[in-house]
């Protein structure tokens, strides 16, 4: 075997009884209250007295919303570092191909306003 492969499988069965280990640890060594207070079955709301029910149903709009706010900030993340790695190379190329980019992106933006999946109402 070459010493690459003993040092991978060396790696794996520490890491395996690392994680092994420190699960028996914590079954053996697991600290238990004697009695449960009933204040540990109460929904927690920083700190203050939970009104209500913790179940509460949110239009799916708001869904609608958060899933557009996921895509546009997962593509301005792919803009940062486009942006931030241009380098010598033929600038007006790039230009282009972010402007291709961002345009089809608005067009999805205009396409879901059109439709009023944003509408909040």
């Amino acid at each position: 075997m070459s010493p690459q492969w003993s040092a991978a499988l060396a790696f794996v069965l520490v890491a395996a009884a690392v994680a092994v280990g420190t699960l028996v640890a914590s079954r053996i060594f697991a600290v238990r209250a004697r009695n449960k207070p009933p204040s540990r079955e109460l929904t927690y709301e920083c700190g203050e007295e939970p009104e209500g029910s913790a179940w509460v149903r949110f239009h799916p709009r708001y869904y609608v919303v958060a899933l557009m706010f996921v895509v546009f900030d997962v593509e301005t993340a792919f803009i940062l570092p486009w942006a931030l790695n241009l380098g010598p190379v033929d600038g007006g190329t790039l230009l282009v191909e972010m402007a291709i980019f961002v345009g089809i992106l608005l067009l999805g933006w205009g396409y879901a306003v059109r439709k009023g999946a944003l509408t909040w109402q």
